[in-house]
């Protein structure tokens, strides 16, 4: 068999995900797209504003000499100062361009991260439920994902978390506002998180790095906001992208911004950016490095995502979901009525409604809904969460075998 065993065992456990998109597109060429609701993926459907889509056509029409051949492995000079100034505005902690690294979107940053501070056998801890690629991330340089359940507000569990540090922990892996729950992690958490990594630090003797996952950093709703993971930890980085924000996910452009309190941070900053060429990114992708700088601040109305939430949440409590109230991203992460989250799914999936079971998330029993999608796709979906629903409780309890 030509394909690797270890790329086969993680193409079966990654398979509903995959099954999901493979699933809308069948059933939306046969029932036709409008009558298909999907809300598998976190694919945004809101336009950029005007200004980005200025923005690029007019980094597109640049006819300088050399334009279009490499930039900087660590991103262009002046993108990445405006990305510091911008977290020096935010989040009061003086970062500067010599701190930050272009990747090619977030998850290309997730992966400079790790491969820089991840030796072969470290273990990085994720926390249950968490976006389903992480563990592979981690396989890809060698590491170990130790999986942390969290407390049953999906907030961290402090107390496991400290019970999972061993000598060998190299890293903790968060995303605040979370996929797939939309939790954020509030600064009393934030601060008990960097206490406890302080102390554990110093009691292993090496330092735990905090890689903070936010791509939905500026998504956040009723007035929440994320605290700053730099300011309150200094063996700290970031990832960030442009794709949930900027509703530009297909260019590809993100970003990590390391704490300046770093342990040996220019020798870390030097493996970040050797790390981002090595790995076969080189650097971000020019077009969109251009095309970023003088716009950093123009995302999209998170009003929108914020009516979709609540008129959603609103539905679904009525039809009797058990559901968190998300205070970011555009994620719900209910309970599924039957024990089996892959069975429920599937009650959906007669309905022509698309959606994940939690399984791919670490968490079986749940299922993911992602609500990044035109108003009338939440509209039309709600008979069928309905009646979907309704079936499911009507089935006397075990007695409803997994239908694949």
């Amino acid at each position: 068999m030509p394909v690797a065993s270890r790329i086969a065992q993680f193409t079966e456990e990654s398979y509903w995900v995959r099954r999901m998109f493979e699933e809308g597109s069948r059933l939306k060429k046969e029932h036709g797209a409008h009558n298909v609701f999907d809300f598998s993926l976190g694919n945004p459907d809101l336009d950029p504003v005007k200004a980005v889509k200025d923005s690029i056509l007019e980094a597109a029409g640049v006819n300088t000499p050399g334009i279009h051949g490499y930039t900087p492995h660590a991103g262009l000079p002046e993108l990445r100062a405006a990305v510091a100034e911008m977290i020096q505005k935010d989040e009061g902690i003086a970062v500067d361009e010599n701190s930050i690294v272009m990747t090619a979107g977030a998850t290309g940053a997730l992966n400079v991260a790790i491969r820089t501070v991840v030796n072969p056998g470290d273990e990085v801890i994720i926390l249950v439920p968490y976006f389903c690629e992480y563990p592979y991330y981690i396989d890809n340089h060698g590491g170990r994902a130790i999986k942390v359940p969290t407390l049953a507000d999906f907030l961290p569990d402090l107390g496991a978390i400290d019970a999972s540090i061993t000598p060998r922990t190299a890293a903790i892996l968060i995303t605040s506002p979370n996929n797939p729950t939309g939790r954020v992690y509030n600064e009393q958490v934030i601060r008990g998180l960097a206490d406890l990594l302080i102390y554990r630090s110093s009691q292993i003797g090496r330092p735990i790095v905090l890689i903070a996952d936010e791509p939905y950093k500026v998504i956040t709703f009723d007035g929440v906001r994320v605290p700053s993971i730099l300011q309150a930890y200094p063996n700290s980085m970031t990832v960030s992208s442009f794709g949930k924000s900027h509703s530009i996910p297909g260019e590809r452009l993100g970003y990590i911004a390391m704490s300046p309190g770093m342990n040996d941070a220019a020798r870390t900053m030097d493996g970040l950016i050797l790390s981002n060429r090595i790995l076969g990114f080189v650097h971000a992708p020019a077009l969109a490095q251009r095309a970023a700088r003088r716009v950093l601040r123009d995302i999209i109305d998170v009003s929108v995502y914020q009516r979709r939430r609540d008129r959603f949440y609103q539905a679904l409590s009525d039809f009797g979901y058990e559901l968190i109230w998300p205070e970011g991203a555009f994620y719900f992460f209910p309970k599924t009525p039957l024990p089996d989250d892959a069975t429920f799914v599937e009650l959906l999936k007669k309905r022509l409604i698309l959606t994940v079971p939690g399984t791919g998330y670490g968490m079986p029993g749940h299922f993911r809904i992602a609500y990044c999608v035109p108003d009338e796709t939440i509209e039309g979906s709600l008979r069928g969460f309905e009646d979907a629903i309704d079936e499911a409780r009507a089935v006397p309890s075990g007695k409803m075998a997994r239908r694949m």
